[in-house]
């Protein structure tokens, strides 16, 4: 497999879209985790948390894209695909990311307890599995991790003054104490 060529302004403006969709999660009170998946320089789909919405424990963002992307392209195999998100993939996510064969994951906040692109673990380039992919992480990983900050931050304050939803947010579990996210 050839490396692809990367773009960072590409990069900044697609995870820009990224952060539109974790907005998205933020207002409808799901972690704000955002993602795209873009092909020829083309956004063929877009997520974000719906795990709360769907009481779905894998509706996040990126399952979520991938089953748009598959559905878009008409092939479950996402070669020549590039997948922005806001936070780096859980297990599952990279899990599912290698069995599509992504060409390359570009990830903003790093997730250092369970983060599967390099922090915690690497599934996307591990030795034995079938396919490896690209990973660049770090792509307006502040701004990401604010966000994410800020939505935990919420919930405790809602939590501390009893107004919390028992459904405060479990996918992602990073804070602002919280070294989850860098």
């Amino acid at each position: 497999m050839s490396s692809p060529e990367i773009d960072l302004e590409a990069d900044a403006l697609f995870m820009g879209e990224a952060m539109k969709q974790a907005l998205r999660a933020y207002q409808a009170g799901e972690v704000p985790v955002g993602a795209v998946i873009v092909r020829n320089g083309r956004v063929v789909a877009k997520a974000y948390n719906q795990v709360e919405l769907l009481k779905d424990a894998t509706a996040h963002a990126e399952m979520l894209a991938l089953t748009m992307a598959e559905e878009a392209t008409g092939d479950w195999r996402l070669n020549g695909c590039t997948l922005y998100v806001t936070k780096e993939p859980c297990p599952m996510c990279a899990g599912a990311i290698v069995h599509c064969r992504l060409d390359r994951v570009v990830f903003a906040a790093a997730d250092a307890k369970g983060g599967a692109a390099g922090s915690a673990m690497n599934l996307l380039q591990f030795p034995t599995l079938n396919h490896r992919c690209e990973i660049t992480s770090g792509v307006r990983g502040q701004e990401c991790a604010d966000i994410l900050r800020a939505f935990f931050a919420e919930r405790r304050a809602a939590k501390q003054s009893g107004s919390a939803p028992d459904n405060a947010g479990e996918q992602g579990t990073a804070s602002p104490e919280d070294p989850a996210v860098n």
